[in-house]
């Protein structure tokens, strides 16, 4: 059903750079150089909001994307474009532009303001933390020192029940600071890989 939207919308943004999507939110997160900057769902485009631009959305009345995460719904920073934007490339290009430049702000505000607490870091919640505190990893920074693979080991050894591969991934996406969904799939090997041994 996305398929047609986000093909026009990753030719027409390749200018920026490199450009590729991912499946979130229920539609797809759209990427320049590891950056998401646009969401395409339900056959609409939608683009990235911060304080530069969120007024300006408002005032043009663009809704936010809400979402649905255990029952409850979720309001994203991502807003839908008017379908008239596609015929004013220029302009569409303009506020694809700033929502590009505040999501890399973001960004770089996230990779300094390193989260506190476990239940704080992507991919990750108070009853992973809980996990992780009974398996003896009790901070951020015990659990970079132990490694996604050493976290998995100690949570495999305090817990009776079989843990999920995304378990795995989830723990390696938060060390990196990204969602579990971009984890390479080479990345992915490394770690069964390492796990095994």
């Amino acid at each position: 059903m996305d398929k047609p939207t986000l093909k026009n919308t990753l030719k027409f943004f390749e200018c920026l750079g490199k450009m590729k999507s991912r499946s979130m939110f229920g539609g797809f997160g759209v990427f320049c150089d590891e950056t998401m900057f646009a969401l395409v769902v339900n056959d609409q485009l939608h683009l990235r909001a911060g304080i530069a631009n969120e007024s300006e959305f408002k005032t043009l009345s663009m809704k936010p994307y809400v979402y649905k995460k255990r029952g409850f719904p979720v309001v994203t920073k991502y807003y839908s474009v008017p379908q008239e934007w596609w015929e004013q490339s220029d302009l569409l290009m303009d506020h694809a532009v700033k929502a590009l430049s505040i999501a890399r702000e973001d960004q770089k505000e996230k990779k300094t303001a390193a989260p506190s607490r476990i239940k704080d870091l992507p991919n990750l919640r108070l009853a992973t933390e809980r996990m992780l505190k009974k398996a003896g990893i009790e901070s951020v920074e015990e659990l970079q020192r132990a490694g996604a693979v050493g976290a998995y080991q100690a949570l495999q050894k305090s817990h009776n029940d079989a843990l999920s591969l995304e378990l795995l991934w989830a723990l390696e996406g938060a060390i990196e600071g990204k969602h579990w969904s971009v984890i390479t799939p080479q990345r992915r090997i490394e770690l069964l890989e390492t796990l095994r041994q």
